[in-house]
Formats: C-alpha cells, sequence, structure tokens
C-alpha cells in the first residue's frame, strides 16, 4: 500500500504538478506524521473484535419509507468540478402538520447535454405512519437546476416557511403560499444571485430587527471554457477549488416587503473571497448577534464577527478557526456547532477531504477557539476517507451530543492513487463519553450504519414524533438513507418550537438554555447549517434519566432574556415569545 498524504492528496485534487518521486516522498513524511498523530485517537474505535458499551442504536428504513428519489451529479465524463460538491437537503414542516419533511436537492445534465426524464429536485411529505409521498409536482418544488445548498425560514413573518435554492446557475426563492404549495419569487424578491457555483446559504438575522436576511456561499469561479482536465498516471479526475479564482460570498438584507437588497460591500462581507462549502450561523461570542462561520475548501475558513449594526470583519484568524491546529488549510466541508462538552459554549465541527482530521474546534469562551480534535479522539476513523454532512445529535436522550459523520469519495478511480479509501464507504457515530472525548462505535449501533454508499448532505430531526432524533442522508449518484432511532426509550427528552414577535418568527438566532437539575444545556435556532443543508428548526434536548426541567432561558435574537418554568417533559413545547407559559 502507498497511501497519499496530505500534501500529495491537495496536489491530486488541485493542482498534480508535482513529480512522482518528490509526490511519494513528500507522502511518505506526511503520512509517518500522520501515523503517529493517529495513535492516541485510535483506541477510541469500538469494532465487534473490541466492542464498547453503546446504547444508540440505528436501524436503516429507507425500503419501508417509500422515498423512490435518487440523486444524479450530472457527470458525463468531463469530471467537472461541481459534480465533486454536491449536495445538500432539508428537514421541515413545509405544511404545518406537526411532521417533518424531506426536500432532497438533485443536480442536472452539464455542458449542454440532455438527459430523459429530467432530474429534478423532489420534496417529500411526511404520512405520520412511517411512509412518504412524493408531493413535488402538487407542491411546484422540483427545480430542474443544478441543486448544492438549501435553507429553509419564514422569511416575510407569515408562520410559513419557505425554501430557498443555492444552485450552480440562477438561485431560486420558493413563497409558502399556506395550501401546500409554493411560488417562485426569486426575481421580485431580488435574490437570485447570478450565474454561479452555489455552497451553503442560512437565514440570519443581522442587526435584530427582526427580519430575516440571507447569507449566500459560493464556491469558485467557474464556466466550461474555463474547464481544467486533470490526469494522473491514465485517470482522469475532477479540478480542484485552487484551479479556478474563489468567489466573494453575498449577503442581502431583507427590506420587510417581500424584496432583498445586496449589500455585500457595506457590510464588509466582500471584502475577502473564498472557497466556500457548508456555513452555520451562531452567536461564538455570546454578545447577543449573530455571527456567520464559511468553511472554506482547502483555503482559511472564514469568520464574520457582527458588530450588532450588520456590519462584519473577518476574525478566523484571530479567533481560531482559519486552520487547523497545525496551521493547515483543510479541504473543509461541513460546518456544524454544538455545546458537546455542557459548558455554555458552542463549539465548531467542520469536516474535511481525505488525508485530514475532521476538525473539532473547542470554544474557550473568550472569543476564541481551540483544536480539541486530538484530545477528544474525535474523528480518526475518518481520516482516510473525504467527510461530508455533519451533526452535534444526541442520538440516546442521555444529555449528551454524538457525533455524525458523513462519508464517500468523489474520485471514480480513487483507488489507483490512494487504497485506503473508495467511492462508497460506510458513514461514522462518534458517542460522547462524557469526558471530553468520543469513541468510534459505527459498527455497534445498528444496520442504519451498514448502508455503504458516497454519502454527502445529512440533516437529523425527529421524523416519528418520539422523542428520537433520526437521520437523512443524501447519497451522491444513488437514493438517500433513511435512519430510523431506535435508541432505548427510557430516558427523558425536551422538544421546543420558538415564536417570535418582535422577534422573527422563527426565532431564529434565539439562544436557549435548559436547566434540568444539574444538566445545563445550551443550542441557538439556525437556519442552513452542516454541509449545504437545513435541518433542526425544533431544539431537542435529551434530559437522561431526569424527570423534570427547572427552567428554560430564551435570548431572543435582538431583544431580552425570557424565563418559561412549568416545563413539561418528554413533549413538544411551542414557547411564544413576551408569553412566559408553554403551550403544548
Amino acid at each position: 500500500m502507498r497511501p497519499v498524504g496530505k500534501t500529495e492528496s491537495v496536489n491530486c485534487r488541485a493542482r498534480a504538478r508535482c513529480r512522482p518521486g518528490r509526490r511519494r516522498r513528500a507522502a511518505a513524511a506526511v503520512w509517518a506524521a500522520a501515523a503517529a498523530w493517529l495513535l492516541a485517537a485510535l483506541p477510541a474505535v469500538g469494532t465487534a473484535e473490541h466492542p464498547v458499551p453503546t446504547d444508540i442504536r440505528l436501524v436503516d428504513v429507507t425500503g419501508p419509507s417509500e422515498i423512490t428519489f435518487r440523486h444524479t451529479d450530472g457527470g458525463s465524463g468531463q469530471y467537472y468540478i461541481m459534480e465533486s460538491v454536491v449536495a445538500g437537503l432539508a428537514l421541515f414542516d413545509y405544511d404545518q402538520d406537526g411532521l417533518i419533511d424531506i426536500y432532497f436537492l438533485n443536480g442536472a445534465p452539464l455542458g449542454g447535454d440532455q438527459v430523459q426524464p429530467t432530474p429534478r429536485n423532489a420534496l417529500y411529505r411526511n404520512r405520520g405512519d412511517g411512509t412518504f409521498q412524493d408531493v413535488t409536482d402538487q407542491a411546484g418544488v422540483g427545480d430542474t437546476g443544478f441543486g448544492l445548498g438549501v435553507t429553509v425560514a419564514d422569511f416575510n413573518n407569515n408562520g410559513l416557511p419557505d425554501l430557498y435554492l443555492n444552485n450552480y446557475g440562477p438561485n431560486v426563492l420558493y413563497h409558502n403560499n399556506g395550501d401546500g404549495t409554493f411560488t417562485r419569487m426569486t426575481c421580485r424578491a431580488g435574490v437570485g444571485a447570478g450565474h454561479k457555483v452555489g455552497a451553503g446559504a442560512a437565514f440570519l438575522d443581522i442587526d435584530g430587527n427582526g427580519l430575516l436576511d440571507l447569507y449566500v456561499a459560493n464556491y469558485v469561479e467557474f464556466s466550461y471554457e474555463m474547464h481544467i482536465e486533470r490526469t494522473i498516471g491514465r485517470h482522469r479526475f475532477h479540478p480542484g477549488p485552487r484551479d479556478f479564482p474563489p468567489m466573494p460570498d453575498l449577503l442581502y438584507r431583507n427590506q420587510g416587503d417581500g424584496t432583498f437588497i445586496d449589500i455585500s460591500d457595506q457590510s464588509g462581507i466582500a471584502a475577502v473571497a473564498g472557497t466556500g462549502m457548508g456555513m452555520i450561523c451562531f452567536d461564538y461570542d455570546g454578545d447577543g448577534h449573530t455571527d456567520i462561520f464559511v468553511a472554506n475548501d482547502h483555503m482559511a475558513n472564514f469568520l464574520f464577527r457582527n458588530d450588532g449594526t450588520g456590519r462584519f470583519e473577518e476574525v478566523a484568524l484571530e479567533a481560531g478557526v482559519a486552520y487547523d491546529l497545525h496551521g493547515n488549510e483543510n479541504g473543509n466541508m461541513a460546518a456544524e456547532c454544538g455545546d458537546y462538552l455542557n459548558n455554555g459554549h458552542l463549539d465548531l465541527l467542520t469536516t474535511n477531504y481525505s488525508s485530514e482530521m475532521p476538525v473539532l474546534y473547542r470554544n474557550r469562551g473568550d472569543g476564541a477557539f481551540e483544536d480539541a480534535t486530538r484530545r477528544a479522539r474525535a474523528g480518526a476513523s475518518a481520516f482516510a476517507h473525504v467527510t461530508w454532512g455533519a451533526g452535534f445529535v444526541d442520538f440516546a436522550n442521555r444529555g449528551l451530543r454524538d457525533i455524525f459523520i458523513a462519508c464517500g469519495h468523489f474520485m471514480d478511480k480513487i483507488e489507483f492513487i490512494d487504497d485506503r479509501t473508495t467511492v462508497h464507504v460506510p458513514n461514522i457515530v462518534l458517542r460522547n463519553a462524557g469526558d471530553g472525548t468520543f469513541t468510534d462505535v459505527s459498527q455497534l449501533v445498528g444496520d442504519g450504519l451498514a448502508v455503504v454508499e458516497s454519502s454527502r448532505g445529512a440533516a437529523f430531526d425527529d421524523l416519528y414524533n418520539n422523542g428520537r432524533i433520526d437521520m437523512v442522508i443524501l447519497n451522491t449518484n444513488s437514493g438517500p438513507t433513511i435512519v430510523r432511532n431506535d435508541s432505548s426509550p427510557e430516558h427523558h427528552w425536551l422538544q421546543l418550537r420558538l415564536r417570535g414577535v418582535h422577534a422573527n418568527r422563527d426565532g431564529v438566532g434565539a439562544r436557549v438554555q435548559v436547566t434540568a437539575g444539574n444538566l445545563v444545556q445550551v443550542a441557538e435556532v439556525h437556519s442552513g447549517r452542516g454541509y449545504q443543508s437545513h435541518y433542526g428548526s425544533r431544539l431537542h434536548f435529551g434530559l437522561g434519566t431526569r424527570e423534570r426541567v427547572d427552567q428554560v432561558q430564551v435570548r431572543w435574537p435582538g431583544g431580552p432574556s425570557e424565563v418559561f418554568t412549568q416545563m413539561p417533559v418528554n413533549q413538544l413545547v411551542v414557547l411564544t415569545e413576551g408569553t412566559g407559559t408553554p403551550q403544548n
């Protein structure tokens, strides 16, 4: 076996200009260093031969779900760069019946090719009995563009979730009509974003005025005339992000009348250009203003600090999230946040290219982060693979957030240059040990993790309204994986849905602290997260064996904090701003 180290993997993907001898020597040196780095983490891997206790049980229910959607990357042998970075999905209750529905993004023919039938996105309605109905035609959301990123929010505060697609090509805004249908209003709203290679997208309230603004990440500048053919030996591969100029992202201010204006320049967002992939908007420094983190592919990440007026300063380097511990520019994919230590600070997780670890950035609570990946033993088993969708998820309702990582390569001949990985590989679950470390339990949690595909976006929510968080995974050039969480129901839980009055209707950007005895957990409402996906509009808190919640404190975006008491457990509860009283 001749492993490909970080230096070689970057060159293979991006430029492939090193001479073979130099590449081999660089790879050997990097692999030797990486092997030593991994030794400390590898004991935290559970296998059938060396099991560790786990209370997580995940079941593959794709067949019974009746979902027939199949994804395509649009590839026709030309190896265009956008084929390699598909695609996300969204979980949201589009018809407000209390059940979480699924929206899948799809690719499209590239370079003028024609395919019948034409690929399109698909919306599946949750019937409430474990099956899902394709309602794409009825809803009018079967976009035939090349889908990359998606986000959901009630941008006009009418109580209905709207849908925004970040495509290769013109983007799309679907307005929810409230009768199970959507209407395109991209041109009227002014958020088409031109003809770019899209990535993640997110709604956020940049200045606390109760209106949700829109951040649109861009990947690279591309046209068919700019396409570059890359070969290694006798095999063709996709070009990489360093083969094309990076692109500034876009920020649109919500005017409150159904339209947006581009404020990318005056806000400071357009001051830097990047290779955006996943992103998440969250208040990293606890000052009450929503900040923006963008995971960039093979360049430094961006962290835009919000001054509270909608002006942003890029501070990733000083905050410690631009690079990993060793100062490497990783092939960053997903961006996810969550308080895995239950210390009141939201930590960051990014997934990466092969021969790179997923990076776990621990929030120190002083406006800065540190790379805690090795200390936390977070993801050594992912080192050889390309990793994509990610989530901080409390699978067993223990009051501890575990980690899910989606895996899969996009190079169909990768084994010729790196025989440690393949296109199709299993996904990964890391169980939170409660002491700041994680254990890989992927082989022990059931057949939901036995599926071997090339996974991309992943999304998490309670599909069955039973208090356990399930998963939907988009697999490129294949059907999705639907994973039901059958972990033991013995632990208690609480789900919260926020209703803003002065704040935006969905409470996007609100920070929630749940206190149950000695367990204190913090989470925020986000619109757009992970790998170019959307999920988690309902906040979920595992409570372990605690049978009561003492209080829930909500810091509304742009407003004061509010305390709710008399909180039931094992229920979905609605918290309406200004009432102080939970509603079932």
